[in-house]
């Protein structure tokens, strides 16, 4: 298989479809993969051959969406740059990967000479944005224009389409190798579910383009003839505009998109009647918040996808069904069409029901491996499973409850406490609208339970009162010894909350000492 195939079925049947759109601008299948294969033949132009990789560090644009085809269509490797990384973050990603093209846009043109400074293999700019292309890069729309279309090489099946890196939250990123075959495989099951894409819609892309997740969902609306709508990125506000303006079906958002979209002023009113799916993903979310989004996009069914970027990327899924049995909303669904999945102990051997373990997966959407580190690869796939490194168990029926990140997990007196236990009781106080639950260092406990809250506008709340609000659902050693109010809690590029920023202070060595 191959991600092309999608663009050559859709010329045949529907060229005139719409096919992304993005303010103003919007290009049919026809004019799509012509200004694709001319974007190719460019790219071979600047000394593009099989299998080199080429960056992208840009935000959400019709011109990603072309880059995702252009690439593999002129037999070459995608490697999107997290948009949320320093110019030494980014250069260190494309250094060891070995990408000697990068593409830019507007916002990171003014990055690309730190970048170019520290990345001494990196020899060609592309500017993709709209304003005036800057000395010493190569203009994209020139580009296609100068350029003549090249045959489609398609390139699929076991060869690799990307190099997605890790976003580096617990260290140095590391890529990850993700075929072609993976990758529709992962989307082909997603689809065969019945509860992801919907037919010939409008797929709104807000969550950054450069995430697995969002390119999870490129790939299903592919398969599914939707129309791309693209957003240069988030805000609640004009993310609810747009989905009113451009009819919007389907949209992927993280859950911290979700708070601040249906906490907003601007949420009652706003008409999102016409919004068939609402997918979401990436991190946990509290029961208290999922109410919430399901009252206001009354008309949608929400999945819940679980998995990670080494899984291309989805293991399990929580149909909107699903979501109508209160017990199963904590949980993330069962394995999908294309995976098999498993809780496993310490020995890798399947633990009984009920039973909390390490969650692993096998299937073909699982990844090559590691970009050059044979040893890491070896260690994650060990037995033919990768081992995700997240802590939960199965139910009797298959349903998948993930309780923490392992790393995550606090030792708190000798007992195991799971934030994400402690974060959805702590999220159900009236007052909260986020927050994050870490382990911090204490002399009598080793750790002790800290809550990191986020309090709605106009709200107030004290530590004392949080605590016994916990202690009407939760074991008093699982409830907050210490709690801190914040305005805000630092997240990544795909709306994560980064617990290692909040642990930083607490634990200077950068390492927590109880294990």
């Amino acid at each position: 298989m191959y991600l092309t195939q999608t663009l050559h079925r859709a010329l045949q049947q529907d060229p005139r479809r719409e096919l992304t759109v993005t303010g103003d601008r919007v290009r049919t299948v026809a004019e799509s993969i012509d200004r694709v294969s001319r974007l190719a033949g460019g790219l071979r132009e600047l000394g593009v051959g099989r299998g080199d990789r080429v960056g992208m560090l840009s935000l959400n644009s019709d011109r990603y969406h072309e880059y995702l085809l252009a690439v593999p269509w002129a037999d070459a490797v995608v490697h999107p740059v997290n948009t949320r990384w320093s110019a030494a973050e980014a250069a260190y990603a494309l250094d060891e990967s070995g990408t000697e093209i990068l593409l830019v846009d507007d916002t990171f043109a003014p990055l690309a000479g730190d970048i170019r400074g520290r990345c001494p293999g990196l020899r060609t700019l592309v500017f993709c944005g709209d304003g005036p292309c800057p000395d010493g890069a190569v203009g994209y729309e020139e580009l296609i224009a100068g350029s003549d279309p090249i045959p489609d090489a398609r390139r699929g099946g076991d060869e690799m389409f990307g190099l997605f890196y890790t976003g580096g939250t617990t260290g140095t990123p590391r890529g990850v190798m993700l075929s072609h075959d993976s990758l529709m495989l992962s989307a082909l099951g997603c689809q065969a579910s019945g509860a992801f894409i919907s037919r010939d819609g409008r797929l709104l892309h807000v969550a950054p383009m450069f995430h697995l997740a969002d390119i999870a969902i490129w790939t299903c609306g592919l398969l599914a003839g939707s129309a791309h709508v693209t957003l240069s990125g988030f805000t609640p506000e004009g993310t609810l505009d747009e989905i009113v303006a451009r009819g919007v079906t389907d949209v992927l958002l993280v859950p911290t998109m979700i708070q601040l979209m249906v906490d907003h002023p601007n949420a009652a009113s706003a008409d999102l009647s016409g919004v068939r799916r609402v997918l979401y993903g990436t991190s946990p979310i509290s029961e208290s918040l999922l109410a919430r989004a399901v009252e206001r996009f009354s008309g949608a069914g929400f999945t819940q996808a679980y998995g990670m970027t080494e899984l291309a990327p989805v293991a399990t899924i929580l149909e909107p069904a699903d979501h109508e049995v209160p017990a199963l909303r904590r949980s993330a669904g069962r394995a999908a069409p294309h995976a098999e999945v498993r809780v496993v102990g310490p020995d890798d051997v399947e633990l009984p029901r009920g039973t909390v373990g390490e969650i692993v997966v096998r299937g073909d959407n699982v990844m090559l491996g590691y970009w050059q580190r044979e040893q890491e690869t070896e260690t994650a796939l060990r037995g033919g499973w990768m081992h995700t490194g997240d802590g939960g168990y199965m139910d009797e029926n298959g349903y998948v409850f993930v309780v923490d990140r392992m790393k995550d997990m606090i030792i708190s007196g000798g007992e195991n406490v799971y934030s994400v236990e402690v974060e959805n009781v702590v999220a159900r106080h009236p007052a909260v609208a986020g927050c994050a639950v870490i382990g911090v260092p204490d002399q009598r406990w080793g750790e002790r339970v800290h809550a990191v809250v986020v309090l709605l506008p106009g709200h107030e709340l004290t530590e004392a009162e949080l605590r016994d609000f916990c202690r009407e659902d939760i074991a008093g050693y699982k409830c907050p010894r210490s709690v801190e109010f914040v305005d805000q809690l630092p997240l990544s590029g795909t709306g994560k909350i980064l617990k290692r920023e909040l642990r930083r202070r607490y634990w200077p060595d950068g390492e927590r000492q109880v294990r």
